[in-house]
């Protein structure tokens, strides 16, 4: 039993040890074959490595090849356009210096030709210092002569023909005083008119503008619709019978009417304050009211006409001056009505022509007169006063009025005291305070330019405008202008005011030098 028993045992370690070492094999052969299945999956990415290392390696030979082409052409451009540059800065040095070497020609032989001039002066010279000693010696035998002759000393020859200049330029002096004073005395009646002209020009009087807006109030604001009408047929009957721009805009209660022609804006006006209070307003309607108005305004025009030459006294006037006169009733400037301007001028003139003793008849006339082209001058070219004389003239005006006209703004030059009068009186109607609307900024800017003007010369310490702006006082430095140099200073500074700037009348320019010494006694 126990043999058998240890024979199973040994048989059972038999093969207990024959199945290890089958297991042992079996698991070798297994690792060998993964091994080598390995080593050949192995052997197969390195050589897909290294023919995608090679694929790789030409793709960056061949652009590495392209890029060095690229790079090659560029730089071989960049290389031609630098060559063109240096071949083109190259001709321009070239031109300069053939320049420069002309140049350097026309200075040596300007060079030589001075060195020629210098030696010519040089000897020129000498030959007149030579003549200068020749001179004076033969001066000097002269005088020694003269002196022997004359039996008189030098000193004794000079007093006495001092005194003989003297003597001929008193009498030469006298001679001129009482040339001067006859001419004077022949001036002095015309110069004395003009001086007081000028000085009544300063006259200032009380003057309400008119305000002259062509504004026409409405009842309400459903009356504008009724004015525009229906698709706006109204309105354009309106704007073509008066030539006047209807402006129908947020104003309430109101409309405004726009045009350059003073008449026709009032014959507008008219006609739609008659159709608002009339009520009814359609085209036919239209048109016949704008006719009668302009045919009651054409009446009131020529009455009003008639009346400024009644009260002005201007007798046998042209009827058409007559109704230019009417139509400057609507006519303003910078806000002044321009028929009582002319109203205004025409009594000024006749007040200073009665002063003057002058006729007065004549003197209100040119000045009623004046202003005669402002009726027209919207209708035809020209400046007012150039259209006004050749209407003066057309209907028969007298040529010292026609002149007057023509001369009132300097479009020509003043000829007589009528031109003179005539203008003074205009600045006096128009530049006067209170006369035109003027705003304060544009009369203080007035103001301070006048001061930066005077201000601007050289030598002057302060500077005031003063009487409205009429007037600017200069006050310089005595030490660094003489008398002489401020008296230039003044007409400097008038004709730099008259060049920059535009104002109505005339300015005076008063240049101050003084000199103050002040001490103190202790």
């Amino acid at each position: 039993m126990t043999d058998s028993i240890v024979v199973a045992l040994i048989a059972g370690l038999l093969a207990l040890a024959v199945g290890v070492a089958a297991g042992f094999y079996l698991r070798k052969f297994i690792i060998d074959s993964r091994r080598e299945d390995a080593e050949a999956q192995g052997r197969k990415l390195v050589e897909n490595a290294l023919a995608e290392a090679e694929r790789i390696k030409k793709e960056a030979v061949l652009q590495s090849r392209d890029e060095c082409l690229q790079l090659r052409q560029e730089v071989e451009k960049e290389i031609r356009d630098r060559k063109k540059e240096v071949s083109e800065e190259e001709k321009r040095l070239i031109q300069k210096l053939d320049q420069m070497e002309r140049k350097i020609e026309l200075l040596d032989q300007r060079e030589m030709e001075l060195y020629k001039k210098e030696q010519n002066l040089g000897k020129e010279e000498e030959k007149l210092a030579g003549r200068n000693q020749e001179i004076d010696r033969l001066v000097e035998e002269q005088r020694s002569q003269l002196e022997k002759v004359a039996s008189l000393s030098r000193e004794e020859a000079k007093q006495k023909l001092i005194e003989s200049i003297e003597s001929e330029a008193r009498m030469e002096a006298a001679k001129a005083v009482v040339r001067i004073e006859n001419e004077m005395k022949m001036k002095a009646d015309r110069k004395a008119k003009n001086i007081l002209a000028l000085a009544i020009s300063r006259y200032a009087g009380d003057y309400v503008a008119e305000k002259t807006v062509s504004v026409v109030p409405l009842p309400g604001d459903e009356m504008k619709g009724r004015i525009i009408g229906r698709e706006g047929r109204n309105i354009r009957a309106i704007e073509a019978a008066t030539g006047i721009d209807v402006i129908i805009d947020d104003t309430p209660e109101a409309v405004i009417l726009s045009g350059f022609n003073p008449v026709r804006r009032e014959v507008a006006r008219l006609s739609l304050e008659r159709l608002i209070a009339d009520g009814r307003i359609h085209p036919a309607r239209i048109e016949e009211v704008v006719g009668k108005v302009a045919e009651e305004l054409e009446v009131g025009m020529r009455e009003a006409g008639e009346q400024a030459t009644f009260d002005v006294g201007a007798h046998g006037v042209n009827p058409e001056l007559i109704m230019l006169l009417g139509r400057l009733k609507y006519r303003t400037s910078y806000s002044q009505n321009c028929l009582q301007h002319s109203l205004e001028v025409a009594f000024l003139c006749g007040i200073m022509a009665s002063e003057l003793g002058l006729n007065v008849k004549r003197a209100k006339r040119a000045g009623l007169l004046h202003d005669i082209g402002k009726a027209v001058d919207h209708e035809v070219e020209g400046s007012h006063a150039s259209i006004g004389a050749d209407l003066a003239k057309k209907y028969g005006e007298s040529p010292e009025v026609v002149h007057a006209i023509a001369a009132h703004h300097e479009d020509v030059e003043p000829e007589g005291i009528l031109d003179i009068l005539v203008q003074s009186a205009d600045a006096l109607s128009g530049a006067r305070p209170g006369a035109r609307k003027e705003m304060l900024e544009s009369y203080v800017k007035r103001l301070e330019d006048l001061e930066k003007i005077a201000n601007g010369f050289k030598g002057v310490d302060k500077s005031y405008a003063i009487q409205a702006g009429r007037e600017i006082r200069v006050i310089v430095d005595s030490a660094k202008l003489s008398d002489a140099e401020a008296a230039m200073v003044t007409k400097d500074i008038v004709k730099k005011i008259e060049e920059e700037l535009t104002y109505p009348g005339q300015i005076r320019v008063t240049v101050i030098r003084e000199s103050r010494n002040v001490e103190y006694a202790k």
